[in-house]
């Protein structure tokens, strides 16, 4: 059975034909070409397929399209201003942190999420926020230097640059 979806994505209103049991996941990489969202355990443990749905980091894979509709999802296409990118970004890709680039949406958009309503987290608050996206790469240390440099460079009012 299929059934139209009203999504709000990145700020624009789309309309799709999708099978009922379709994943936002599969939705936003297979009908929307959204591949920046990737495909992980999708059992809702990796945290790869992180989306912000209303500003709260979700996992895709675990959601259907039918229940987010009305609601603003954002995809890591949705974080940069143009080719602009987000502080976050700019850290991630300065610093290293994103080695095979895998978990990186899903990190960004978690701690995108973070910062926006703790502006200074600590370490700790950072890694907790974290917790549920796995890396395989980094070690995670460069990806926490990487937060705290987005932080700083957000408390110094830049929101974009790289």
């Amino acid at each position: 059975m299929k059934t139209v979806v009203r999504l709000r994505v990145n700020g624009d209103e789309v309309e799709v034909w999708v099978p009922v049991h379709k994943t936002l996941l599969e939705v936003l990489r297979e009908d929307l070409q959204l591949t920046g969202t990737k495909h992980g355990c999708e059992l809702g443990e990796c945290g790869t397929c992180t989306v912000l749905l209303d500003g709260q980091p979700v996992l895709s894979c675990l959601v259907l399209p039918i229940e987010v509709q009305g609601q603003e999802i954002v995809t890591i296409e949705g974080v940069a201003a143009g080719s602009e990118l987000h502080a976050l970004q700019a850290a991630f890709a300065e610093l290293g942190a994103a080695q095979c680039g895998y978990c990186t949406p899903g990190m960004i958009l978690t701690a995108l999420a973070l910062l926006r309503t703790n502006p200074a987290p600590t370490r700790q608050e950072v890694k907790e926020a974290l917790a549920g996206n796995l890396c395989r790469c980094t070690g995670y240390l460069k990806i926490l230097d990487a937060v705290a440099r987005a932080a700083a460079s957000l408390k110094d009012g830049s929101s974009y640059g790289g």
